[in-house]
């Protein structure tokens, strides 16, 4: 009997990186969890999920070169082809300008195939031949820098104008250029031990048995890992670590529960953070975590009963209602706010192409959380809210505002043991109780960290 595929799989390498692509930008999807499910109902072989990640997120993180280069040598705009056209030049591009090991003619040829199956005859031969006079005359010289440097930066370093310009005015032209130059990088694949049920130790020694390469990370639970997701996802679903950037990691150390306190995390799902303080609470006093999503709530509490964090209390629940329905009752509480994420672009390089987020609203969201929670902490105890972002907007505006309106809170000193430095680069204080993570400086994911205490 002939095998067949099941529905909404792929047949190659190129088609699931097409589709991952396609939906991406049609309907705004993320790109991470849409690339694990498009591989995971595929039958395709190691090397060629391996093509499919790199096509992916290649085309993503040089967007901005690639359609520099395309666009020299059409003639008609590129925006103005079809969604599904465009995907596929840029695909075709990305493995001409930036895969070595691919030919310019196989590149060229899957990229017809693939223009004849979404599109039809007319955009098939535009596909061949934009990519046959790309492979002949190169990629074009970039804007001049001496004329337009934000310009220049943005075509290679394949970043928006917009978000180029807010960065150079806030650090200036080499810092961003720096961080931009960061992103196009790959992040690393950071685990955090899960230690109610492992030591760092022995969990090295258990992704090593499993053929992945792994070191300590940057904090006392992280492990860097190198290799397939698929061997480390057993792990994963015993319970015996998480997927967890560094810089997440240490929002927790700053909170720095004591045993046998009462916590809250207030914007909870889907729960790392959460496990994390379970962790450092060695499972004992009361962790509240609280969401607004119902289905997200219960991800978390599944996420908890597998990683053994039985202090943990999920309830469903609007962070501006925390104040009013347990006051004065918290040692400790997190806020680890919504934002427009633009400090995780390593990770999300689809973030880049969805346009300036709105920053205001952000803030005015964000400042709401902290009004809401701060009636929840008892004198003394600690407040800290964090944001993978590295817009002043949602990170010092937010948190000075909130001073101002609550005299009662002041910025804290850091934990013990709370460390000053991480990847061997000092972190980046913007005032007391304040700190900023870079990905060019500390190879984490960019977060803004504030702690503060009620007088």
């Amino acid at each position: 009997m002939r095998a067949t595929r099941a529905p909404g799989s792929v047949a190659s390498a190129r088609e699931a990186a097409f589709t991952v692509l396609y939906r991406a930008e049609a309907a705004r999807a993320f790109v991470s969890v849409l690339l694990f499910h498009t591989l995971e109902r595929s039958d395709l072989g190691a090397n060629d999920r391996a093509l499919a990640t790199a096509i992916t997120l290649g085309v993503l993180r040089h967007r901005k070169r690639l359609d520099h280069a395309l666009q020299s040598v059409l003639t008609r705009p590129l925006e103005d082809l079809p969604t599904a056209i465009r995907t596929v030049l840029r695909m075709g591009a990305y493995q001409i300008l930036e895969m070595d090991r691919v030919p310019a003619p196989a590149a060229t040829s899957e990229a017809v195939a693939l223009a004849r199956r979404h599109g039809h005859a007319g955009t098939a031969r535009l596909v061949n031949a934009v990519l046959r006079r790309l492979a002949a005359q190169g990629p074009p010289a970039p804007l001049d820098p001496a004329r337009d440097p934000i310009g220049h930066a943005a075509v290679t370093l394949s970043h928006p104008r917009w978000l180029l310009e807010r960065w150079v005015g806030a650090w200036g032209l080499e810092e961003a250029a720096a961080l931009a130059a960061a992103n196009l990088q790959p992040a690393p694949s950071v685990l955090r031990a899960n230690t109610l049920k492992i030591g760092r130790d022995d969990l090295l020694e258990a992704l090593a048995a499993r053929g992945l390469r792994a070191s300590p990370g940057l904090l006392p639970e992280a492990i860097r890992v190198e290799g397939p997701l698929t061997g480390r996802l057993s792990l994963i679903d015993q319970g015996l670590c998480v997927v967890q950037d560094e810089a997440a990691m240490l929002v927790a150390h700053a909170l720095a529960p004591a045993e046998g306190s009462t916590v809250i995390d207030a914007c909870a799902a889907p729960g790392g953070k959460t496990t994390h303080l379970a962790a450092l609470m060695a499972n004992t006093g009361r962790l509240i975590a609280c969401d607004v999503h119902p289905a997200k709530l219960r991800a978390l509490a599944e996420r908890a009963a597998r990683m053994g964090a039985e202090c943990v209390e999920a309830h469903h629940m609007d962070a501006r209602e925390i104040g009013g329905r347990w006051p004065g009752r918290a040692d400790a509480v997190l806020v680890d706010a919504p934002c427009s994420g633009l400090g995780t672009i390593r990770r999300r390089p689809e973030l880049k192409w969805r346009g300036a987020p709105d920053f205001d609203r952000h803030a005015r969201e964000q400042r709401a959380l902290l009004d809401g929670v701060a009636g929840a902490v008892r004198a003394g105890g600690v407040l800290v809210y964090s944001v993978c972002s590295l817009e002043s907007e949602e990170g010092p505006a937010v948190v000075r505002a909130f001073l101002a309106d609550h005299p009662a809170f002041e910025p804290a000193g850091w934990p013990p043991g709370f460390p000053s430095m991480l990847n061997g680069r000092p972190l980046t204080a913007l005032g007391p109780g304040e700190l900023q993570l870079w990905p060019h400086r500390h190879d984490t994911d960019g977060f803004y960290i504030a702690r503060l205490r009620r007088r």
